[in-house]
């Protein structure tokens, strides 16, 4: 069998990020995320952030699966109603209003779809959910969420929701995972279900019980799936149904 293609979105600065190019309007996206689908039996291929529509329909004709990946800056709050409370970054629109409508179009077609993070919480405001802006801010019993030691090690555990098809993936009631985020899904998207939790009660993950394989995971298993079988099995399950889609 051909191997599936993966469909992997990157970040984008319009000219705006010293981290990412300076003033010159820069695509830019981690290796890991690449080598996680290449290693593990996929094709990945860089998403550009097109705007028509009928672009962004093409790019879904040619792909079996898609994968949202992390983002530095946030959501702007107004895509889920609410006013910007805190003065962090905020990603780029061209990003975001690509990123939010292929959750949708995915959705619609029932092309596998992972989110890695910001791809997280991307997914739950495409489908209608909500967002702490700023967890140590509107959280403030939670743990810190921005671990200190480097994104290859673990720093907390989440707990699995049971029948859920990230248990079925993971095999495991409990999972150790890394952290790296101020912001974390609030209200989940109607029809998803939080499908990992931490100990303070941050959503971990979340998924959609009504499509193949519609999930996302707050932590980053890029920096882990080559060392942790747990994490590794995450992009596996992807490939697996997007292999099902390219059948």
């Amino acid at each position: 069998m051909m191997k599936p293609v993966i469909g992997v979105t990157p970040d984008f600065n319009a000219g705006d990020r010293r981290d990412m190019g300076g003033s010159e309007p820069t695509y830019f996206l981690r290796a890991r995320y690449i080598r996680a689908i290449e290693e593990l039996g996929g094709i990945p291929l860089v998403l550009p952030l097109v705007a028509a529509a009928a672009d962004r329909r093409r790019l879904l004709d040619c792909v079996d699966g898609l994968l949202l990946t992390g983002s530095g800056p946030d959501l702007p709050p107004g895509l889920y109603g609410e006013k910007q409370r805190y003065k962090f970054p905020l990603v780029s629109e061209r990003r975001a209003d690509f990123e939010l409508e292929m959750v949708r179009q995915a959705k619609r077609r029932d092309l596998p779809l992972l989110g890695i993070c910001g791809g997280m919480q991307t997914v739950n405001v495409a489908c209608g959910g909500s967002l702490f802006q700023d967890i140590p801010a509107q959280a403030p019993r939670a743990r810190d969420h921005r671990q200190k030691t480097k994104a290859v090690s673990v720093s907390h555990a989440v707990t699995v929701a049971p029948k859920s098809l990230l248990k079925q993936i993971v095999g495991k009631a409990t999972v150790m995972v890394n952290s790296s985020h101020h912001q974390s899904v609030k209200a989940v998207a109607p029809s998803f279900i939080a499908s990992a939790v931490a100990p303070d009660g941050i959503v971990e993950a979340i998924e959609s019980p009504t499509h193949r394989f519609l999930l996302a995971v707050q932590w980053h298993p890029e920096f882990l799936f080559d060392r942790h079988l747990v994490h590794r099995r995450l992009f596996e399950a992807l490939l697996r149904a997007a292999r099902r889609t390219r059948a």
